[in-house]
C-alpha cells in the first residue's frame, strides 16, 4: 500500500512538476480525457510562455517548488494536512467538480479492484511514455525507485508490506 501510496505520489509529482500530458493511446480499453487533456496543454503552454518572457521568474519559481518538495519530504504529514486542506478549499467553490472527480476515481477503484493487471499495464504504459518524452528525467526516477528498493531491502521495517502483495 504505502510502496503504491509512493508510486502515486510520484507519477503526480512528476506530472506536476514538468506538466507532461500523458495519453492512453494504443491501449485497449484505455481512455483519454480531451477535457484534462485540454486543461494540461493549456497549463503548460501558459507555463512556457510566462517562461520565455520572464526566465528568471521561472527559475525563482522552479527554485521554490523544489525547496517545496524538500520540505515535503521532511515532514510529509503536513503536506498531506495542506494538501487536503487546499482540496477542501476547492470542493467549497466548486462541488460539482469534485463530485464528478471523487466519481470517476470511485470508478477507477472499482475498476482495478476487478482487474488490477489492465491498471497495472496503464500505469506501465503511461510511465514509458513519460520515460520516452524525457529520458533523463526517467533515469533519475529508476535510479531513485531502485534506491529505495535497496533501502527496504536493507531495513524491511521501514517499508511494511503492501496489502495487495500478501
Amino acid at each position: 500500500m504505502k510502496s503504491r501510496l509512493l508510486s502515486l505520489v510520484l507519477a503526480l509529482t512528476c506530472c506536476a512538476v514538468y506538466a507532461v500530458p500523458v495519453g492512453a493511446q494504443g491501449l485497449p480499453g484505455a481512455t483519454v480525457h480531451a477535457e484534462g487533456k485540454a486543461e494540461r496543454d493549456a497549463m503548460k503552454s501558459r507555463m512556457q510562455e510566462r517562461c520565455k518572457e520572464n526566465p528568471q521568474q521561472c527559475e525563482e519559481m522552479k527554485a521554490k517548488m523544489k525547496a517545496h518538495r524538500e520540505q515535503c519530504k521532511a515532514d510529509p504529514q503536513k503536506c498531506r494536512e495542506e494538501m487536503k486542506a487546499q482540496r477542501e478549499e476547492r470542493c467549497k467553490a466548486n462541488p460539482q467538480r469534485c463530485e464528478e472527480m471523487k466519481a470517476k476515481m470511485k470508478a477507477r477503484h472499482e475498476r482495478c479492484q476487478a482487474d488490477p493487471q489492465k491498471c497495472d499495464d496503464e500505469r506501465k504504459a503511461r510511465f514509458d511514455e513519460r520515460c520516452k518524452q524525457n529520458p533523463q528525467r526517467c533515469e533519475e526516477m529508476k535510479a531513485r525507485m531502485k534506491a529505495r528498493e535497496e533501502q527496504c531491502k536493507a531495513d524491511p521495517a521501514k517499508c511494511p508490506p503492501r496489502s495487495d502483495r500478501t
